[in-house]
């Protein structure tokens, strides 16, 4: 828990209606401005996974690079970052997945991944689990072996976990 006995909850600011009536946003930028939270939400989400052995962090645009970037920091090991498609400059390998209405496509560079490394995949919320369960499949599609997948949030009711059995899942706040 952070340091002023608040619990990590009260940090995070709910939005009403954002992207669109009827979706409550969980905001995550009130809990990154605190410093103090902040690291110590790091703390927490790297700590399971200190001495894993992981080669690589990979997160997904955009707050899941915020989080990636530092818990890639945190373990000395490489970060990969996993975009929309046509956003990264090199030869990249994608996966499609499904959205409420249509689909998307995520496109990670081709060479990210070695054969055998141990990846662990971070984004800051597990909602229905389709655009981590894209990010496996790439992952996949390299060769790599999944330690472990990463949450800031996981709104449980959702059940995005569903779509990523078999992978062990961790999430530090829980909706």
């Amino acid at each position: 828990m952070p340091q002023d006995k608040k619990g990590y909850k009260d940090y995070i600011r709910g939005i009403p209606d954002f992207p669109k009536p009827g979706i409550l946003f969980y905001d995550v930028t009130t809990l990154l401005k605190n410093g103090k939270v902040f690291k110590k939400a790091l703390n927490s989400l790297t700590l399971k996974y200190k001495n894993k052995k992981i080669d690589k962090v990979v997160a997904v645009e955009a707050r899941g690079f915020i989080l990636g970037g530092a818990i890639a920091h945190k373990l000395g090991v490489g970060f990969v970052p996993v975009r929309k498609k046509g956003k990264l400059p090199w030869k990249t390998n994608s996966a499609t997945y499904e959205l409420e209405y249509g689909t998307d496509t995520l496109e990670m560079h081709h060479d990210a991944i070695n054969p055998g490394e141990k990846v662990l995949i971070i984004d800051d919320l597990l909602a229905t689990g389709g655009t981590v369960k894209a990010v496996a499949d790439l992952i996949r599609q390299q060769q790599g072996k999944i330690a472990g997948i990463v949450f800031l949030i996981e709104l449980t009711d959702l059940k995005g976990r569903d779509k990523l059995q078999g992978y062990p899942v961790y999430s530090l706040i829980k909706y």
